[in-house]
């Protein structure tokens, strides 16, 4: 009985859905993601989706573009952005550092210390938002505007074929994969192993050569690619970067926007953020635990030994703001709302356990 009305009621549901986009609508947002069905960013996209078609009863039509249809890279997917020919991207710091170098300060590491404060200090509001939102605007002259910032596989890990790492001592001399970016070679140049740039196509079989040993990727990453078949077998959580998504919309379509319509596209990209927040944490219980059963090794630090990779890292924040266009700028907000983030995550946690 209770199956029969459930069924109902989705069908019901679709229906008014598909009436909702029956009719011509107002406005049509065009999104990509360089991505799949699998990842956390078509995850918020269909919500992203739903909840603006719904909200705006039907004035919106968003469509997806989920793959390299539109653009292939960071650098034509923003210039699609700001010429106007894509309304919504998603794109890592990697992709988008060539235009905005700043926004790598997500990759500092150790600077977040875990989801609750990571999800605080991206809340759109914060100091480290609205000053990343600003200085989106301003490098692109206005074309661009920084909707929101999700994640976009968890948290950033060092794995390895060859040891457990304990202590930033293990990392002595193992050939890390990196980018091509500055920031991450210098990162794994700090802790004392070589960076490595390889494409990320490539990675599997580097691993079985011996090309490299190691990476700094998320759980899921690692087992949607099926890297412990080419060897990987040590995982050490150390969660040294949170892997933020910086999800950007052209300014002029969403300013073309009657405000109420704007308002629904902004209360839609925090659904989006909400959708992206979530998923990694559910897709990674498996994924560990599929890990563990194929013979990995999991390693969590103690806090002793997660302070003394903190600590050798520290230069890495000193070249970011000497060397990165706007680093110090966007250093200095991130630090301040990460303490702004754990002041109230403490007290809110001494009034819950009392």
């Amino acid at each position: 009985m209770l199956k029969r009305l459930f069924s109902t009621l989705l069908v019901a549901a679709m229906m008014v859905g598909a009436s909702l986009t029956a009719y011509a609508a107002d406005y049509t947002i065009r999104a990509t993601a360089n991505s799949n069905e699998n990842d956390e960013d078509y995850d918020g996209l269909i919500v992203f989706k739903n909840y603006v078609e719904s909200a705006s009863n039907g004035a919106i039509s968003v469509e997806l573009f989920i793959g390299t249809q539109l653009c292939s890279n960071g650098t034509e997917c923003l210039q699609g952005i700001a010429d106007g020919t894509i309304d919504v991207v998603i794109q890592t710091s990697g992709g988008t550092a060539g235009l905005f170098p700043f926004v790598q300060v997500l990759d500092l590491p150790y600077l977040m210390a875990d989801d609750r404060v990571a999800e605080s200090v991206l809340a759109n509001g914060s100091q480290f938002v609205s000053t990343m939102q600003d200085m989106v605007a301003e490098k692109s002259g206005g074309a661009i505007r920084l909707m929101t910032i999700g994640n976009t596989g968890g948290w950033r890990n060092f794995a390895n074929t060859r040891r457990r790492i304990a202590n930033p001592g293990d990392m002595e001399g193992l050939k890390i994969r990196t980018v091509v970016a500055d920031l991450p070679q210098e990162l794994v140049k700090a802790l004392g192993a070589s960076p490595t740039p390889i494409p990320w196509p490539e990675l599997f079989t580097s691993f079985q050569t011996g090309v490299v040993e190691g990476s700094k990727n998320g759980i899921t990453d690692i087992m949607n690619m099926k890297f412990p078949d080419a060897g990987l077998k040590y995982v050490t959580l150390d969660g040294h970067a949170y892997m933020g998504a910086l999800w950007f919309m052209n300014n002029d379509k969403f300013m073309s926007m009657p405000e109420e319509m704007r308002t629904v596209v902004a209360d839609g990209f925090y659904q989006l953020q909400q959708a992206t927040f979530a998923s990694p944490k559910r897709k990674s219980i498996q994924a560990y635990s599929d890990f563990v059963a194929g013979g990995g090794d999991l390693y969590v630090p103690t806090p002793a030994e997660k302070a003394a990779f903190k600590a050798a890292a520290a230069p890495v924040y000193d070249w970011f703001k000497a060397n990165v266009d706007g680093g110090a700028t966007a250093f200095d907000a991130l630090v301040a709302s990460v303490a702004d983030a754990e002041g109230e995550i403490n007290k809110v946690r001494m009034a819950d356990t009392k």
